[in-house]
Formats: structure tokens, sequence, C-alpha cells
């Protein structure tokens, strides 16, 4: 046994399939549960527990979320889900489950919200007399490709709405998933109506494994963009995110890669680790990459300007980093998009195509505009 008694990391492998291996304290809640690992039975400790998903009903009574962001390209955004199966390990969005009473790690890959009404509630905004033609980002938060959606398929119904109502959308994701609706994107992409970005962290199919469980390996999203890109929907690249130490030295080689599948265009971010995920992070790196954990980490500082931080939420920086290894990075990127003419931006969709079906419907309370 690797870990001590009381600690909050288990022993290697104690959690099957999964990219966190506890449950980090909430930050709104002063009590936490701590397991007494010398006091299981050897068989929990020596063989990967299996925890299955539970999918939970969200009652939300809206759909469409506002973000004013400068970071980020889209206003509007939809997420069929909250969590998400994947289980990257440095998923951004982890904490947002905090705000549901669970925890950033195990709870955020188990336990799956789902927005059954998320198509009803998004045809009554588009029909509200305040909705303003725009394009609308889905996965802003979590995949809605995740696995939950072969099951629910929230995302195609979604999709189905704006493509009635010609309301441009883009979709970030990871998953091949996205294939299953090429006919209703490749249909919006004729008015200019569709763009898929796909994420993109490495090419090596071990360190992404590691990195996200329940993803589909680099060697099928490559075929994903290609598919896409063959069907006439513009797709592009996310390389998302870059780890110095880790992923950084990959970059020229995916964005050629990205570029020999069809990709239009290619965006890239660098880790942010807020919250619970700086946690959950490190406790990784000690358990795949213990012989880069400190050098790594060492580098994720001077990203976020020393001092021993690892995570700067300001506008304008949160997303690149600073200092002499965003620069580095940026200098990277755009380089290697020159040589492989990728467009270094999202294209612009169109949003004169709007229309409504009929009569004007009153909203729900508390729908977004």
């Amino acid at each position: 046994m690797d870990s001590p008694p009381n600690s909050p990391v288990p022993p290697a492998g104690h959690s099957h399939g999964r990219g966190a291996q506890e449950n980090p304290r909430i930050r709104f809640e002063n009590v936490r549960t701590v397991p007494d690992w010398e006091q299981l039975p050897a068989a929990d400790l020596m063989e990967p527990r299996r925890r299955d998903t539970v999918f939970i009903p969200d009652i939300s009574q809206s759909i469409i979320s506002h973000n004013d962001s400068p970071d980020i390209p889209f206003r509007k955004s939809i997420n069929p889900y909250r969590g998400c199966e994947h289980g990257c390990i440095y998923c951004y969005a982890r904490p947002t489950h905090e705000y549901l009473g669970f925890s950033s790690g195990l709870d955020f890959e188990t336990k799956i919200m789902v927005k059954h009404r998320a198509p009803e509630l998004l045809e009554v905004a588009l029909e509200h007399a305040r909705w303003d033609p725009t394009w609308v980002n889905m996965s802003g938060v979590t995949d809605c490709y995740q696995p939950a959606e072969r099951r629910f398929g929230l995302t195609r119904r979604c999709l189905e709405v704006l493509a009635r109502y010609r309301n441009p959308v883009t979709i970030i994701t990871k998953n091949a998933l996205v294939t299953r609706d090429l006919d209703i994107l490749a249909e919006m992409a004729r008015w200019r109506g569709a763009a898929v970005l796909v994420s993109l962290t490495s090419l090596d199919s071990d360190l992404a494994r590691r990195m996200e469980p329940r993803t589909v390996s680099p060697r099928l999203r490559l075929e994903t963009v290609k598919k896409l890109a063959n069907a006439g929907v513009p797709v592009g690249v996310n390389l998302a995110p870059i780890i110095p130490g880790l992923n950084d030295t990959e970059m020229a080689e995916m964005v050629q890669a990205a570029a020999g599948a069809g990709a239009w265009f290619a965006h890239h971010q660098v880790l942010r680790l807020p919250y619970a995920v700086k946690e959950l992070f490190a406790s990784w790196l000690e358990r795949e990459f213990p012989d880069r954990k400190a050098r790594i980490l060492q580098r994720l500082g001077d990203l976020r300007g020393g001092a021993g931080r690892l995570n700067d939420p300001r506008f304008g920086t949160r997303m690149t980093g600073e200092g002499i290894w965003a620069e580095t990075f940026a200098g990277l990127f755009e380089l290697s998009c020159r040589k492989a003419r990728l467009e270094p931006k999202l294209l612009e969709l169109n949003t004169a195509e709007f229309r409504r079906s009929g009569p004007v419907q009153l909203g729900l309370p508390g729908w977004e505009q």
C-alpha cells in the first residue's frame, strides 16, 4: 500500500477507468469524509474498483447561458449535461460541480446531471421576441458528445431545433460521436451555420488515455476531423490544454496532423488549474509521471507569475499564461499554423438566416437572454 492512513490519495489503480481517484473537499463545505486505507479490505486496495455512472435529472428552467469573458469568442452557450464521464484530469469545469453539492473529483465523472428538457427550453428561448440571433456554442463547459449522449440524444435534438430556426452553432468536442450528426451539420454548413472544433491534446495514444481515460484515441479524433471536412463542415482543432513538460513538444506535429486531416483552423490554450483541479492534477502527476512532477509544476508556476501560483483567473492571461513560456508557446503555435496553412481563429458564422417558426411564445421564468 502506497498511501498512509487517512490520506486523501488512494493507492494506485484504486478506481478503474476514471481520471480522478478521490473526491477533494467541496470548497463551500467544511466537512470532508476521508477514507482510512488501513481499515479497508485488502481486495479493495489491490484491485481496481468499478464506479458506475449515475444519471440525475436536471430541472433547470433555461438552457442558454450567457458569458461576458473577453477571452471567449462566443457569448451564448448550451450545455445539455453537467459533469462529464470523459474523466479528463485537467478539466477546468470540474469545480462547477461543487455548486451542486458534489465534488470536483470522482463525483464530476460519475454523477452526471441530464437536462432532459434542453431541446424544448431551447425552442422557447429562440421563439422569444427578445432573442437576438447570434451563434451559440455547445460544450462551453462539458462535452455535449460525452458517453451520456449515446443514451439520451439531447445534443442531436438541440441541433435539430437550431437547424429549424437557422440559428448558427459551434461545437467543441473530443468525441467521434459528433459524426453521427453529420446530416444536420452538413446542411447547416451550407448556409454557414455550423462549425466544429475537435480537441486534440496529444498524438501519443498512451498519454491521451492517461489524461482522458474515457475519450476516443488521437487517431479517431483525426479521422473525425477528416469526416467533417469531407462533408463540408468547417472544422478546426483545439490544442488544449498545452502542458509544459508533457505535451508542449507536440504542438507543431499536432497542427500538421490536423491540417493533413483537413482542418481549416486551430486554437491553443495553456493548462488552467482552478480550485480543486490543482490538487487533482498534482495527485495525478504523482501517480502517472512522478519523475516529471516537479518540473511540470515549476513551469506551470512560471506561466502563472511564479511564487508558487498554479492558476491565474485574470482575463487576458488565464487562457495563455504570461512570461517566456507563454511567448514560446504562442510563437510556436503561430509558426506551425503558417507552415500548415491553417487559420489561427474561428470562422465567422451567418446569423442573417435566422427565422422563427410562428407566433411568439411566452418564455419560461429565468430564461437567459
